[in-house]
């Protein structure tokens, strides 16, 4: 791996970490709350003298704040759900992958099972049966977003199970769980991080899906898909409300994705 960090990766992460610290503190600095009502400016566009830079909704909320609020939510689901399944994905990868025989051919079916079955349609069922709740909604993400990660993980650590300081390590008695941890593991550790920045973006659109048709995240509280559903109703009077939100959606999606596809090239440029 390349010892100097690429400029794409520090841009992105710098872009990345001030959204992220944005939606977190500027919500509270501003005089607005979420739910705060302003019925002098109901489904007011963008304006710095009425005091809404970003506009208001049709109920006279704030849509900077709301926006920002929004993506906090949408981040921490898609942060939380890629971190949940990583867990979970690099566990079964790496036991199937190591084990092998019985135990991969019982792991693997199972994830077959569960891709065999609609992806949305899985989660929208596991998604009502929870209730909806953003933790509800990060459980029903993450329950189906291990099973590439068990894959890509499962092929890693039937690679590097044949290599010699696994041997060695197995000669000496070291035990199974062990080697998991201390050589399978960090060797797995570039393409788990790699693949998990490819695969936040598309978790924080399928909340958002999940939101946008009221499965997801509910008001008062906002999402950038419950955001972009209001706006789509509001979209011929108001295009602002579609168009903040959308815009913060669109960037942030963007740039997780360039991050990721930095991260690929950095850690093996052969692949490039």
């Amino acid at each position: 791996m390349r010892l100097a960090i690429p400029l794409s990766v520090r841009v992105c992460t710098a872009l990345l970490l001030l959204v992220a610290v944005a939606s977190v503190l500027l919500p509270y600095l501003s005089h607005w709350q979420v739910a705060t009502l302003d019925w002098d400016h109901v489904g007011v566009s963008p304006s710095w003298r009425a005091g809404h830079v970003f506009g208001t909704d049709r109920l006279g909320r704030d849509l900077f704040v709301r926006t920002l609020a929004g993506v906090r939510v949408s981040l921490a689901i898609g942060l939380l759900a890629t971190l949940v399944s990583v867990v979970i994905g690099v566990s079964v990868g790496a036991v199937a992958g190591f084990l092998g025989g019985r135990t991969d051919a019982l792991l693997m079916r199972l994830v077959d099972v569960l891709y065999s079955l609609p992806y949305i349609f899985f989660v929208i069922l596991l998604t009502v049966s929870l209730g909806r709740s953003p933790l509800a909604l990060l459980l029903a993400i993450a329950a189906v977003g291990w099973l590439t990660m068990a894959r890509v993980v499962r092929a890693q650590t039937q690679a590097l199970r044949q290599r010699e300081f696994v041997t060695a390590a197995r000669a000496m008695g070291v035990s199974t769980p062990t080697i998991l941890w201390r050589h399978i593991i960090p060797n797995v550790a570039g393409p788990v991080v790699v693949y998990a920045t490819l695969t936040v973006p598309s978790l924080i659109l399928l909340e958002s899906f999940l939101s946008f048709l009221g499965l997801g995240v509910q008001e008062p509280a906002a999402s950038l898909g419950n955001l972009m559903a209001q706006g789509a109703a509001e979209m011929e009077g108001a295009p602002w409300m579609l168009l903040v939100p959308g815009s913060f959606l669109v960037g942030i999606v963007l740039i997780i994705g360039i991050l990721g596809d930095a991260l690929r090239d950095w850690v093996d440029p052969r692949g490039r």
